[in-house]
């Protein structure tokens, strides 16, 4: 798909589908993301990016969501790197030095775009890997404006900012693959009982034959076709359910 790069400040006239944007975080810097647009009026979804950077991959869960009726913006937290899948210690380096209290401003910023863009003050947040974990910051951060959120195999290797979940009130769908180490099904089971004892809404499902990534399709040590399937047909009508 041919990129340009445009400009947005919400509030704004939004373009095509597929675009690399510059847009304001909270704070008032200029942050990139990848935006991709559903019809008019679809519903926001921020979809949060693995270890990696906003790579194709992540690109393209941004256009299957638009495909599937929503407004789908990543935006670029490691502001324009992008680690290769053979290098996972150059990921992890950058994973590490992530500004938290920046990334939180992108990710803010990103919701109000979001907002703007669809008319709706109901967001949603779809997250892998370390998006998974700031996933939950995000609902933590935003109560006003995330309604669904979706950590799938989720890690936050960041104790000092885990969130508190005092303001969160989103319902949560948490994706867990049972092989996973860094994710593992007894993390997710705690996080299910924590949002439980908050009297939320959420639900955890488990893969049984997958590893953690396993949705990642670039990813052949770990891509599990149907399962990837199946965690994509979930998250799509959890979000149009709560969303819509």
């Amino acid at each position: 798909m041919l990129k340009r790069k445009i400009r947005i400040r919400a509030p704004a006239i939004f373009l095509d589908m597929g675009e690399t944007i510059e847009f304001t975080a909270a704070d008032g810097r200029t942050v990139g993301g990848y935006l991709a647009r559903g019809p008019e009026g679809s519903p926001g979804v921020v979809v949060i990016q693995e270890w990696w950077g906003v790579n194709a991959q992540i690109e393209g869960v941004c256009d299957r969501l638009s495909d599937a009726g929503f407004n789908a913006l990543a935006p670029d937290l490691y502001n324009g790197t992008v680690v290769p899948l053979e290098e996972p210690d150059g990921a992890a380096k950058e994973m590490m030095s992530l500004q938290l209290a920046h990334a939180g401003a992108d990710l803010s910023g990103a919701v109000d775009v979001l907002a703007t863009l669809s008319g709706r003050e109901a967001v949603g947040v779809l997250g892998f890997c370390m998006g998974g974990g700031l996933a939950l910051v995000l609902g933590d951060l935003r109560p006003d404006a995330i309604k669904a959120v979706v950590p799938c195999y989720g890690v936050h290797p960041w104790p000092e900012a885990h969130p508190s979940y005092e303001s969160y009130s989103a319902a949560t769908q948490i994706h867990c693959a049972a092989k996973d180490g860094f994710f593992t099904p007894e993390a997710a089971q705690a996080l299910r009982d924590k949002l439980l004892s908050r009297g939320l809404e959420v639900d955890l499902l488990v893969y049984p034959d997958s590893d953690h990534a396993f949705f990642n399709e670039d990813r052949a040590d770990v891509y599990n076709a149907a399962d990837a399937a199946l965690l994509w047909e979930r998250t799509v009508t959890f979000l149009a359910s709560h969303l819509g």
